[in-house]
C-alpha cells in the first residue's frame, strides 16, 4: 500500500475541524473545550493528521501553539474546504425550507470544465424546477460527503476499490492524461528529434527534456497522481527537479500560458483550451493513462426522479465525449 492509498483512507473531516480550531485559538485546551473532546483525544487527532501529511503543523510558543510553515500552507486549503461545506449545507437547508427539489453534486475538477456545463444545460432543458448545488473538490472529501448523505452524486474518476465500500460506480466514459504547453513552446521543437515511427506507422514521442522546465503535476492526494507518476516512469523520468503540485485549473491554465512550464493534467481540464489554440498538447501515446470516469452514488440510496434525470443527462453528454476520444 502506497502513501496515496493511506492518505485517501484515513483523512477525515474531524481532522480538519480539530486542526482549524487549534489554529484559531492557539491552545489545545481551549480548542478541546470548544470541540467538546478531551485534551488527549484532540492532541491524538492532531498527531494523526501530522503523520498523514508527514510534517509538523504546529510549533510551541509562550502562549500555546502556532502554525508552522507547513501548517500555514495547509490552513489555507482546509479553511476554504470547510467554508465551502458550510455554505453548501446552508444552501441545502434554505432549499428544503422553500420546498423546492434540489440536488447536491460533487464534481472532480478534472471533469468540471468539459463535462458539467453541457450536462447541466441538458438537465435544465428537461424543464425540471430543481436547484443544483455543485461542489468541486478532491476525491477523498467528495466521497466522504457522499457517505454522510451531504451529496447525492459524485461525478469523476473511479476511486480505488479499497475505499468504495457502500458506494456504487457507473462507468460512462474514459479519460486520458494530457501533457500541454503554451503554443510555440521550445519543447515542441526540441521533441522532434525524439519522434520515432514503428512498423505500424504510429509516431512515438519521448518526454525526455521536460526536466529542464517547471512541471505542474496533480497533488499527491489527487486521484490521477499515480497515473501521472506511471506515465513519467514509462518515459524514463524518475525525478523532476522543478515541480509545482496543484489541482487548481485556473492557476495551471494561466501559469502555463504565461511561462515555459509543462502541465500534466486530465484531458477534460484543458480540452477546450487546446481546441481554442490557447494550449498545445504534446503528441504522446497516452492510451495507458485512460481511466474510468463515471457516477458514484450510495449503494443503498433510493434515487429521486431528479437524480435519475441528471444522471441520464451526464451519460448523454459523456457519450458524445467518448466518440471523440483519440
Amino acid at each position: 500500500m502506497n502513501e496515496h492509498d493511506v492518505f485517501d483512507k484515513r483523512l477525515k473531516l474531524r481532522h480538519l475541524h480539530c486542526f482549524l480550531e487549534v489554529a484559531r485559538l492557539g491552545k489545545i485546551v481551549l480548542a478541546a473545550d470548544v470541540l467538546a473532546v478531551s485534551q488527549p483525544a484532540l492532541s491524538k487527532t492532531i498527531r494523526e493528521l501530522e503523520t498523514l501529511l508527514g510534517v509538523k503543523l504546529f510549533k510551541r510558543n509562550k502562549r500555546g501553539v502556532e502554525l508552522s510553515r507547513y501548517g500555514e500552507i495547509f490552513h489555507r486549503r482546509a479553511s476554504s474546504s470547510i467554508s465551502e461545506l458550510r455554505q453548501g449545507l446552508d444552501n441545502i437547508r434554505r432549499a428544503k425550507q422553500e420546498g423546492e427539489p434540489f440536488l447536491s453534486i460533487g464534481v472532480l475538477p478534472t471533469v468540471a470544465a468539459q463535462l458539467m456545463p453541457a450536462a447541466v444545460n441538458r438537465f435544465k432543458q428537461s424543464g425540471r424546477r430543481t436547484n443544483l448545488h455543485l461542489f468541486a473538490g478532491p476525491n477523498t472529501v467528495l466521497l466522504e460527503r457522499l457517505r454522510l448523505a451531504e451529496l447525492d452524486l459524485v461525478v469523476g474518476r473511479m476511486a480505488d476499490p479499497s475505499i468504495m465500500h457502500g458506494l456504487s460506480f457507473q462507468h460512462v466514459y474514459s479519460e486520458y492524461v494530457s501533457v500541454v504547453v503554451r503554443p510555440q513552446h521550445p519543447l515542441l521543437r526540441a521533441l522532434e528529434p525524439t519522434v520515432s515511427v514503428d512498423r505500424h506507422g504510429d509516431r512515438h514521442v519521448s518526454l525526455k527534456g521536460i526536466e529542464k522546465y517547471v512541471v505542474l503535476i496533480p497533488t499527491r492526494e489527487s486521484i490521477i497522481r499515480p497515473t501521472v507518476d506511471r506515465l513519467l516512469m514509462t518515459h524514463g523520468i524518475n525525478e523532476l527537479p522543478q515541480t509545482i503540485e496543484t489541482v487548481s485549473d485556473a492557476f495551471g491554465r494561466n501559469y502555463v500560458q504565461q511561462t515555459d512550464a509543462v502541465w500534466i493534467i486530465s484531458n477534460g481540464v484543458i480540452a477546450i483550451d487546446v481546441a481554442q489554440g490557447k494550449l498545445e498538447e504534446i503528441p504522446l501515446d497516452v492510451k495507458e493513462t485512460l481511466g474510468p470516469v463515471g457516477l458514484t452514488t450510495r449503494a443503498d440510496k433510493i434515487m429521486s426522479t431528479e437524480l435519475q434525470l441528471f444522471m441520464v443527462s451526464v451519460k448523454q453528454v459523456a457519450g458524445n465525449l467518448s466518440k471523440s476520444q483519440f
